[in-house]
This record gives C-alpha cells, sequence and structure tokens, in this order.
C-alpha cells in the first residue's frame, strides 16, 4: 500500500513513485526482461519504463486529505 497525501501530487511525488514502481519491476523480472530484450533485439531501458508504468496499475494507493 502506498500512502499519498493529498497536496503531494507534484512532479517530484510522480517521478518518486516511478522510480519505486522501477525498482519493483527490476525485482520481479529483471533477468526475464533482459533475455527477452536480448533476444528480440529491443531497448531494456524503454521496456523497464512501460513495464514500471503498467505496474503502478498494480499498487493499492490511499490517500490522506
Amino acid at each position: 500500500m502506498i500512502y499519498l497525501n493529498f497536496t503531494d501530487l507534484s512532479e517530484e511525488a510522480q517521478e518518486r513513485l516511478i522510480a519505486n514502481s522501477k525498482e519493483d519491476v527490476k525485482k520481479k523480472y529483471g533477468k526475464d526482461l533482459m533475455d527477452y530484450a536480448t533476444k528480440h533485439h529491443t531497448n531494456l531501458d524503454q521496456m523497464l519504463d512501460e513495464e514500471a508504468l503498467r505496474n503502478l496499475y498494480s499498487y493499492t494507493y490511499v490517500f490522506n486529505i
């Protein structure tokens, strides 16, 4: 669960959420993504960014207003 203050939806907060999501994706699927990118000659960083955005939808958010 991710706790956010409703007034803290700034660009920095969004970047922090994406950075956390990237770390989660690296931990969960890092080896698989690297193998896929190598096999299909795709950009690993771009794949990581896309998967991190998808991963954000799996979080449960709690907003404090």
